[in-house]
């Protein structure tokens, strides 16, 4: 998802309205929880394919994605 795409999404919804993220919490039962989003901050990815998805660089900058794949974001947390 691009920035514009999250704008024009989020201008349907009441402006007052509060922001969660929501994700499998990893236990047993697979919960999903929904935490507050707190802050927003430019960071860099890179696939893990460990993980199967993109994963933060450590220190949030692109030297330190080693292969060279790293693409700048904006994180939500």
């Amino acid at each position: 998802m691009k920035v514009s795409d999250l704008i024009e999404r989020l201008q349907e919804f009441d402006e007052d309205a509060e922001v969660h993220l929501s994700y499998d919490y990893g236990d047993h039962w697979h919960t999903t929880v929904a935490p507050s989003i707190t802050k927003i901050d430019e960071g860099y990815v890179k696939r893990s394919d460990y993980h199967r998805m993109d994963a933060v660089c450590d220190d949030d900058r692109a030297e330190t994605c080693s292969d060279g794949d790293a693409r700048r974001v904006i994180i939500l947390g």
